[in-house]
């Protein structure tokens, strides 16, 4: 994430904020990152140097034809100062910095396989434990894992995976 994505994302919550219109810009940002993810052609046209940056804009306004007010200010600063490449981590940053300001935290569920009812209330009770926050729980399927799952929320880890139980037990073997 590029220093001057988290700016950029930090200046579009506050105006956002500002003018109580926070939720539908994060919407919008939703939109535009998972849209840029998704289209490597998209990635690429922004990526473009070649490419002129009024013609990136109108492509955008064209793709994107019920953005917020913010979010084409968002676009016309990254017109006059010729950064369409950093718009995806902007959008990332931003819906970040609203989970954040909103009291929600994202948690990452690595699984061997997706997560059923039962592995989920499990999840969520280890949550209980990590967090009182609102938790957003994205599930990562891993087969290397071999069952189990791994939890990540911010900085902390609960590995119950057994395929790292298997590992604690070849390091009590071997010493």
């Amino acid at each position: 994430m590029s220093r001057a994505a988290i700016r950029y994302a930090k200046a579009i919550i506050d105006i956002a904020t500002e003018s109580n219109n926070a939720l539908a810009v994060n919407n919008d940002m939703k939109t535009i990152g998972t849209a840029i993810k998704e289209n490597g052609e998209l990635h690429e046209f922004l990526s473009n140097p070649i490419v002129n940056g009024t013609i990136k804009m109108n492509a955008l306004t064209e793709i994107f034809p019920t953005l917020q007010a913010e979010t084409k200010g968002l676009f016309q600063l990254l017109l006059a100062n010729k950064r369409f490449e950093i718009l995806s981590a902007i959008a990332t940053q931003f819906n970040t910095l609203f989970d954040i300001a909103s009291g929600i935290e994202q948690a990452v569920v690595t699984t061997a396989v997706p997560l059923t009812a039962e592995l989920e209330a499990q999840v969520t009770n280890k949550l209980k434990e990590f967090s009182s926050n609102t938790i957003s729980i994205t599930n990562v399927v891993d087969p290397s894992i071999i069952g189990g799952f791994v939890l990540r929320i911010g900085d902390k880890q609960y590995n119950a995976s057994v395929a790292n139980k298997l590992q604690q037990l070849k390091r009590e073997f071997t010493y």
